[in-house]
């Protein structure tokens, strides 16, 4: 019979893998957490028209990538491709907003995209998503920013670089957008078909499409920056100040639109050489109109999303983030011997002690090459014979020094020897 493989782009994270994720999330959530920010955790599904109205009918990810289905209840469902829609749901829907005038949260988790997965891209993929809301501070766009920096560096992430961008309000951006419609008028046939259909609802979105086309046509195109009136302008100006307090660098990049549509003034993101044309690690920004369009009042936010598996895909992770090795094994010569060990180990266990032991009759040689390659710091040998005498032997496994104890001392002995270590 055949065996059932996983779905394409959907991938296992094995128990080797496990302990990086662990690590990197243990980072994120003391971090974070230091910062003021509470995670939250929220459901891998939701309402089809929270993303189409949050994320716009016009992106990639509405039109071509989510994976949406109708239900038995005639209603139309979609697993979640990105955060900050969940979030703002359950902020507004919880009232959230009511118990505090500045709210933040982060969570980690499974996002769903059906697009054709390569290097550190899947179509399960895990992001960290930060969303601070309730302030237009251009401080608080710097100290998002800081919190992320601070965030990758305690995680080993080397040479990245951190680009910004400002969108606009609503104020300056439909005159870009009008200028950057006559730009694109008489150069239609060199674009994309997306790029053509989009060109009546959303031609800022030629910035953000991949096709070396439509890049190569956009590159002579007019910046947003040169359009900014003057409280964007002023308000992107303290932001880059900010940073620079801190001795962040960073770059402008004033073709840097990202692909999402709810996002107003400051944009960023963080980009590395080593993942090819998807160089982006983290994609992030001000959203100030997002929460009323999805039914709650006029508040600000602003966020980011980092990308699980391209991270780890860069990181080397530091051996203390490893498998821990078991603090002592118990290797048991007996029928006799074998049931101590199995009540030993498990008394142990429940005290904090890291404790495995060998369940099959194999001989002490073997038991012993068994806890080498386990890396434990100590081996319990048990005979039925010991058992006997009410002495047994406990060995260093990395002094290789052996010596002779007491049945009757032996719990409190190993509770102290371990506890030392």
């Amino acid at each position: 019979m055949e065996i059932i493989t996983a779905v394409k782009g959907f991938k296992d994270i094995l128990p080797e893998e496990t302990e990086k994720w662990r690590f990197v999330e243990n980072v994120a959530r003391e971090v974070f957490s230091r910062f003021g920010f509470r995670e939250i955790r929220l459901p891998v599904l939701e309402k089809t028209d929270l993303f189409k109205r949050g994320i716009g009918e016009s992106t990639d990810i509405v039109e071509k990538e989510m994976y949406t289905f109708l239900d038995r209840g005639d209603e139309y469902l979609t697993l979640r491709p990105e955060a900050t829609a969940s979030v703002i749901r359950a902020y507004l829907e919880h009232s959230l907003h009511n118990a505090q005038a500045i709210t933040r949260l982060f969570t980690i988790g499974p996002m769903f995209r059906r697009e054709r997965p390569q290097k550190g891209r899947f179509r399960q993929f895990h992001q960290i998503d930060a969303e601070l809301l309730g302030l237009d501070d251009p401080r608080a766009d710097a100290e998002i920013i800081l919190m992320l920096m601070h965030f990758l560096d305690r995680v080993g992430l080397k040479k990245v670089s951190l680009e910004l961008n400002s969108l606009g309000c609503s104020s300056c951006r439909p005159a870009f957008r009008n200028v950057i419609t006559e730009f694109l008028q008489g150069k239609e046939a060199g674009l994309c078909d997306d790029c053509k259909r989009r060109l009546g609802t959303n031609p800022l979105r030629v910035f953000d499409c991949k096709s070396k086309e439509c890049q190569e046509i956009i590159r002579g195109a007019p910046h947003l920056g040169d359009f900014l009136c003057g409280d964007c302008r002023e308000h992107f100006g303290k932001v880059t100040s900010a940073l620079e307090e801190f001795a962040i660098p960073y770059t402008v990049n004033p073709g840097m639109v990202r692909g999402l549509d709810y996002y107003t003034k400051t944009t960023f993101e963080v980009t590395t050489e080593h993942l090819g044309s998807q160089n982006a690690v983290v994609g992030g920004g001000r959203y100030d109109r997002l929460v009323q369009e999805l039914g709650g009042p006029d508040i600000p936010g602003i966020g980011f999303a980092v990308g699980f598996e391209r991270l780890l895909a860069l990181l080397e992770v530091p051996e203390s983030a490893s498998e821990r090795p078991p603090d002592i094994f118990l290797a048991s010569l007996g029928e006799q011997a074998r049931n101590l060990a199995f009540t030993l180990c498990n008394q142990w266990r429940l005290k904090g002690i890291y404790a495995e032991q060998e369940f099959s009759s194999k001989s002490l040689k073997s038991q012993m090459k068994k806890a080498d390659r386990l890396n434990c710091s100590y081996t319990l040998i048990l005979g039925d014979r010991e058992i006997e005498e009410r002495k047994v032997e406990l060995r260093d496994m990395k002094t290789g020094t052996q010596q002779t104890v007491s049945l009757d001392d032996l719990d409190q002995h190993i509770l102290n020897l371990i506890k030392e270590r």
